[in-house]
């Protein structure tokens, strides 16, 4: 192998020798310090374990190496292998300091801190992503349930059903609590169709399948068994024994009483009406047309058989605003439609169980 140098000569063949060796040499140690930077970059087979702990940390929390410790001895005992994913939300970082002497020590433990505040359904939408099981569970950050939960999600689990929620029953919460509750999934039930009792329960055991094909965003992670239930997976709910620090009052702001009345509308809408958008506001478009439609025809009965004028009537302006109303709202169901229509092939609302077919 020859190179010409800058005279126009040949290059001996052992100098051209040591100059790609020397090249190769360059190339290799550049590609060892982007490793030593970029960790990611580095090849490796994932560690598999039997089960992935997710422990979103967001809004309030108790002492989180309690809060591992009581669990992990429980998954001791059940499963060979097993972590947890401790994924933070901003201003939480001092209360994950406990975890790290539990890191020091080999426990199979990670945390994930965020940058800013993201809300839980973002904080647990990250730790689906690093969650490196099949079989996920979720836990609150203080007290709900009492430990020994983890069993009956365990053995509903291998009973087949891909998502198992939990209700804290008996509630030995105050009485306040409880109606809150019951109102909150009266309505949920009425504009659903779907029975659950305990939507704020964090423990749940979700397979991998769900947690893939269902995406959570604002607040609809309260909801997850909900819309895993819509997409065709098998939900059932389980009673665990609630705990005694979880038995406190609760009386939030009008505020988040309003965006869980939203939120209940925007899951029924998800629920029966994401490819049918015309049937919801049409609804709504046909009683605002009817009412301005009824108001004025008996403002023009009135006027025929001159019982009264329309120059001083205020109605007759809501009757015509009612029905240009209406239409409007029947417009929006129609746009609704045409674009469901353009994307209906990327638009997957089912889940296939099993795939038979005849051995070849």
């Amino acid at each position: 192998m020859h190179i010409p140098n800058t005279q126009g000569s040949l290059l001996p063949s052992p100098i051209c020798h040591f100059f790609c060796f020397a090249m190769l040499n360059i190339k290799r140690r550049i590609l060892m310090t982007v490793h030593s930077v970029h960790p990611a970059c580095v090849t490796s087979e994932p560690l598999q374990v039997a089960v992935s702990v997710v422990v979103p940390v967001t809004e309030r929390c108790d002492a989180l190496d309690e809060v591992y410790r009581l669990h992990a001895d429980i998954l001791r005992r059940m499963v060979p292998s097993f972590e947890f994913i401790f994924v933070l939300d901003e201003g939480f970082e001092q209360q994950a300091e406990s975890l790290n002497a539990l890191i020091a020590k080999g426990e199979p433990i990670r945390m994930v801190p965020l940058q800013r505040h993201f809300g839980e359904a973002t904080v647990l939408m990250v730790g689906f992503q690093e969650a490196k099981a099949e079989v996920i569970i979720t836990l609150s950050a203080y007290f709900q349930t009492l430990p020994e939960g983890l069993h009956t999600v365990m053995d509903s689990l291998k009973e087949g059903y891909d998502l198992v929620a939990t209700r804290r029953y008996p509630r030995k919460d105050p009485w306040i609590n409880r109606l809150q509750n019951r109102i909150f999934h009266f309505a949920m039930g009425l504009l659903t169709g779907v029975e659950f009792h305990d939507m704020s329960c964090s423990l749940r055991g979700i397979r991998r399948p769900v947690v893939r094909e269902v995406n959570l965003y604002g607040d609809l992670h309260r909801f997850l068994p909900l819309l895993a239930y819509q997409r065709g997976f098998r939900v059932v709910e389980r009673d665990v024994a609630q705990h005694p620090a979880d038995c406190h009052s609760r009386m939030l702001r009008p505020g988040v009483y309003l965006r869980r009345f939203l939120d209940i509308i925007t899951v029924a809408f998800l629920f029966k009406f994401t490819k049918k958008p015309l049937r919801f506001f049409g609804l709504i478009g046909a009683g605002l047309f009817s009412g301005g439609l009824v108001i004025s025809m008996i403002l023009a009965i009135q006027k025929l058989f001159g019982l009264t004028g329309l120059t001083d009537r205020p109605l007759l302006i809501l009757g015509v605003l009612l029905m240009v109303l209406g239409v409007q709202t029947a417009s929006v169901g129609l746009l609704g439609e045409m674009i469901v229509f353009t994307h209906a092939r990327k638009m997957k609302d089912y889940t296939i169980k099993d795939l038979l077919k005849a051995k070849p």
